[in-house]
């Protein structure tokens, strides 16, 4: 059965922190859950962390082991929630369309869920149902976004503390990280009228994609040294400790807005208590005021019945599959009764052309029937009747006289 253990919607980002998961730790936690469950993909973002799995174990028992692999603290299960399979599919349906997400429909979490099914191939955790559901979530997220046309509203953490620093007239601007969060923050910046961007990285030779004279592409210790002569920061790294502690902010100067878009947080929370500092957390970016949320969520609801076909058609899928054994067993015996048939007769017959032409409509013959026995089957199956037609069609088809 297909399941999901999640962190709750309105979790504080201090409990957030302490469920999020290294990225550089996935493939240790992946391995270490597949020792108890057929498949696993693990959703780790910014505000998202969701272990999806497959197996025999269930419920509290599931729960347990994934809270000890993955070394959280029990007391915090609370701040989870545990969907089984109907509700786990409708809630990554709505997921990858951003009905879940803190900023209404933002289109970074459907790349993330992308990357995320992704990395669970190549450590070869999904082969089954869990691949197909990723697969279609993937699809359905893509044509929700194209035929709703949400890229003419667009909205993200990202575009939401560039336009909050360019309304407070930020014209010299920081940005820490340049991963898929990073680099939109850097696109967005400079579509606007600033004067200069420092880009913070780890290794500056791997920034080879931009050529903008604004920008200065400096590492984490030099960026360090700057910090305070910059009107805004935006932090989005995915580093598991601090970037910018308080000591690197000077406590008196000209003002600065500094937006922290990374879980766990980069910027350390004790700056706020200097009065030239504004400080944001990922939360508090999200209740920004979005003049297009409204006309986001008008448009995202119209075309909910999109999410609904995909939830249909996966079931329809997974309802079908489980009779693919029978339907192989039923084509295997037709295929042996034909090549038997077909020594009979070449027993009979020795005029080769007529026997070809006998053949042909043997296997013909044979195939219509079990054709249209296997397409009963399959209406009965999603009729809930799959079990009962199973019972008539071996006695039919299987058994053996």
């Amino acid at each position: 059965m297909i399941q999901l253990l999640g962190i709750k919607k309105n979790t504080k980002v201090e409990i957030r922190e302490k469920l999020s998961l290294s990225p550089r730790k996935r493939k240790e936690y992946t391995e270490e859950l597949l020792k108890y469950f057929e498949e696993v993909v693990i959703l780790s973002t910014c505000n998202r962390t969701e272990i999806y799995y497959r197996g025999n174990l269930k419920g509290e028992e599931s729960l347990n082991i994934i809270f000890e692999i993955l070394k959280w603290d029990i007391n915090l299960k609370e701040s989870c929630f545990y969907l089984e399979e109907k509700e786990t599919v409708k809630h990554l349906m709505e997921v990858v369309c951003g009905f879940h997400s803190k900023i209404l429909g933002e289109d970074q979490i459907l790349g993330q869920i992308k990357e995320a099914y992704l990395t669970a191939i190549d450590l070869k955790s999904v082969n089954s149902e869990l691949q197909r559901l990723f697969l279609e979530a993937i699809t359905c997220g893509k044509k929700f976004r194209t035929e709703g046309k949400l890229y003419e509203i667009p909205v993200s953490s990202a575009s939401i503390a560039v336009s909050e620093a360019i309304k407070n007239k930020s014209k010299k601007i920081m940005v820490i990280g340049y991963g898929e969060v990073g680099s939109l923050v850097v696109k967005y910046a400079l579509s606007n009228n600033i004067e200069k961007l420092v880009l913070v990285v780890r290794n500056t030779e791997k920034v080879k994609d931009i050529f903008d004279e604004r920008v200065v592409v400096t590492t984490y210790d030099e960026g360090r040294k700057i910090i305070n002569e910059m009107d805004c920061v935006i932090s989005c790294t995915s580093a598991p400790h601090l970037i910018i502690e308080k000591k690197h902010i000077n406590e008196y100067g000209g003002n600065i807005i500094i937006f922290d878009l990374a879980m766990p947080r980069d910027i350390d929370d004790k700056i706020k208590e200097f009065k030239r500092v504004r400080l944001y957390d990922i939360d508090e970016i999200s209740l920004m005021d979005d003049e297009n949320k409204n006309l986001r969520k008008e448009r995202m609801l119209s075309y909910k019945s999109i999410i609904e076909n995909y939830i249909k058609e996966f079931f329809q899928w997974k309802n079908i599959r489980e009779v693919s054994t029978v339907i192989k067993d039923i084509k295997n015996n037709s295929a042996k009764i034909i090549e038997e048939r077909e020594k009979t007769l070449q027993n009979k017959c020795h005029d080769e052309k007529d026997l070809e032409i006998a053949k042909i409509l043997i296997k013909s013959t044979s195939d219509y029937y079990v054709n249209r026995a296997i397409e009963v089957l399959k209406e009965e199956q999603l009729k809930g009747q799959g079990k009962e037609c199973i019972k008539i069609l071996e006695k039919i088809f299987l058994k053996k006289i």
